[in-house]
Order: C-alpha cells, then sequence, then structure tokens
C-alpha cells in the first residue's frame, strides 16, 4: 500500500509520519499531483487557518487533484474541515467533498474556545471506522471550528454541545482531533483507517 499525505502546511507532519512508521507504513509528504494520484490513501492533514490552507492548496494547483481524488481520503483536524463545503473561519470556500459546513465553537461561560485537550468520543453510526470504539476513547483535540452533527457524522464529542469528532461518506474521512498525538487510542483510529 502507498500511503500519500499531502503536503498542504501544518506542524504536525513529523508526528503524523512517527505514528505511521510506528504502524509499518512509510509516508511520503508530497505536494506533487501524479504521486497524489498514485497513492493508494490520501492523508490531508492541517494546522491554522481555513483560508490560509485552502490558498496553500491553492497556489500548489491541488484543489481540482484532491476534488478528482478516487481513492480513501482522510482529513485531520483542519484538513478534516477543508473537505467540507464551506467554513465560518474566514467565509472559506472548502473543497466540497464532504457536503457539511463548518461552524465557530459556541462561547459559553467558563468555556475556552479554542477546545484544547482529551475529549471522549463516541460512535453515531455503524462504520469500520468507528468499529469497536470502547466506552472510554479518549483523544486530543485542538480546534476552534467544528462540523455541527450532521448526515455524515459516524462519532460525536462534547464542548459545550455535541460536534462531529469523525465524519464520513463513501471515501472522504475526517478526524478532528490528532490522531497522531492521541497514544494507542490515536493510533488504532490510523489502524483503521488504513484497513479501510
Amino acid at each position: 500500500m502507498t500511503l500519500a499525505i499531502v503536503d498542504a502546511g501544518g506542524a504536525n507532519i513529523g508526528s503524523l509520519r512517527g505514528a505511521l512508521s510506528r504502524l509499518g507504513v512509510e509516508a511520503s509528504l508530497t505536494a506533487d499531483p501524479a504521486t497524489i494520484r498514485a497513492a493508494d490513501k490520501l492523508i490531508l492533514p492541517g494546522v491554522g487557518a481555513a483560508g490560509a490552507a485552502m490558498t496553500r492548496l491553492r497556489e500548489m494547483n491541488l484543489i481540482n487533484v484532491l476534488r478528482a481524488a478516487t481513492q480513501p481520503l482522510l482529513g485531520i483536524c483542519l484538513g478534516m474541515q477543508l473537505l467540507c463545503e464551506h467554513s465560518q473561519e474566514d467565509d472559506t470556500e472548502c473543497l466540497g467533498l464532504v457536503p457539511a459546513p463548518v461552524k465557530r465553537l459556541a462561547r459559553k461561560p467558563g468555556l475556552r474556545v479554542p477546545h484544547m485537550g482529551w475529549n471522549r468520543v463516541t460512535a453515531t453510526a455503524a462504520h469500520p471506522l468507528v468499529a469497536d470504539l470502547g466506552p472510554d476513547e479518549y483523544v486530543y483535540f485542538v480546534h476552534g471550528y467544528a462540523v455541527p452533527v450532521h448526515g455524515c457524522t459516524l462519532a460525536v464529542a462534547e464542548h459545550g454541545g455535541p460536534f462531529s469528532a469523525v465524519i464520513g461518506t463513501d471515501r472522504h474521512f475526517g478526524m478532528q482531533f490528532h490522531p497522531e498525538r492521541s497514544g494507542a487510542a490515536g493510533a488504532n483510529w490510523l489502524k483503521r483507517f488504513l484497513e479501510l
């Protein structure tokens, strides 16, 4: 299996490659359209703001490449949000691969936004990506925007209300959390994606 990590920028690339390497998978970090098209699976990571990330993808001529990709594609954190139609962050048109919006997390008294820390994830649909989740499946989040619970939601977490922790369609998947920074639980999430 060949796995390509789309070089969309972000500080989590080293951690992600390390987590994949521990699973026995060497992933290429690339912005080359031919390499992306040839890979068996794709990961779109992201840290930062939606507008800047979409500008980077546009400058690298990768928007149409990603929209046309037929292999399984996993978006992580901001990468998950970029798979969606539109983000309130910077009023950004995203890739439109998942028919869902991205909205700012609600600010409430005593509730910190951005949401940073470990939260429990609970499956809400039957899908191999969320199979065999334990009742105390905790993973690490860092985000100020999220996909509301939607028809594409496979698992939820709570921060002032439920939001989509995992989304999925036929071949496009997203994890709002950072599996590469979530220890053994995160490794299991990556493993499930690789086995799809």
